[in-house]
């Protein structure tokens, strides 16, 4: 079966599946785009825009499976870049393996080269508290210096980046998982915010890796067994 270009979750709120069903995810709040995928995502990207206005996009956090078309969507939307404060230089260098655990190990070599998408400049620096389309951003870091969530309380929903991914990212096998821990720079403050965002007890969590999620038992389970 095809996998949609995009597919309505919560109001206003559109997962965008860039790779397979769900193995790389970007979404629409309104008319603000959330991560975009590698560098290859462009065109099925665009091809999910095509019926949408867009006047903004931002990130989870700047690696290059998020990144790594954000170039292309901004410079062809005309649109701004809004990142967190503590991924501005990162975005705008095109570091985005600066802060990784092992930034020099083969796989990220790899990712750079072909995942990535160039530096792009920075419009908006985000930080805690500020409001999206009625999501608030939550500062979550741990996988990355600035990685941010985004937090809607009226319908309770989540979505959370690389916090946590709902698939093993190696094996594909779905499933609640941690991020791997060669891309992730601080994984005990990640954990922390594991458990500081199942609190939340979200009734819909999405994901940068995975498929929604419509369980905040299933996270509060996970949380509780790390």
């Amino acid at each position: 079966m095809k996998t949609p270009l995009t597919l309505e979750v919560a109001r206003g709120v559109h997962h965008i599946p860039l790779l397979g069903s769900a193995s790389i995810n970007a979404y629409l709040i309104g008319d603000i785009l959330i991560d975009a995928g590698i560098r290859a995502s462009a065109p099925r990207l665009e091809a999910a825009l095509r019926s949408h206005k867009i006047r903004a996009h931002t990130l989870t956090h700047v690696h290059a499976d998020h990144q790594g078309s954000s170039h292309f969507i901004c410079a062809t939307r005309a649109i701004p870049m809004w990142v967190h404060t503590n991924e501005v230089e990162i975005m705008e260098m095109g570091a985005v393996a600066m802060h990784h655990n092992s930034p020099n190990n083969v796989i990220t070599r790899l990712q750079r080269q072909f995942w990535a998408g160039p530096a792009h400049q920075v419009s908006r620096a985000l930080r805690a508290g500020d409001d999206l389309n009625g999501f608030e951003v939550l500062e979550t870091p741990g996988h990355a210096r600035g990685h941010i969530s985004f937090w809607r309380e009226s319908d309770r929903v989540l979505i959370i980046g690389d916090v946590l991914t709902n698939m093993n990212v190696v094996t594909t096998q779905p499933g609640l998982n941690e991020p791997l821990r060669i891309f992730t720079l601080d994984a005990a403050r990640n954990r922390e915010n594991i458990h500081r965002l199942a609190q939340l007890e979200p009734r819909l969590t999405l994901f940068g890796h995975g498929k929604p999620l419509r369980d905040p038992e299933a996270l509060l389970r996970f949380a509780a067994a790390l």
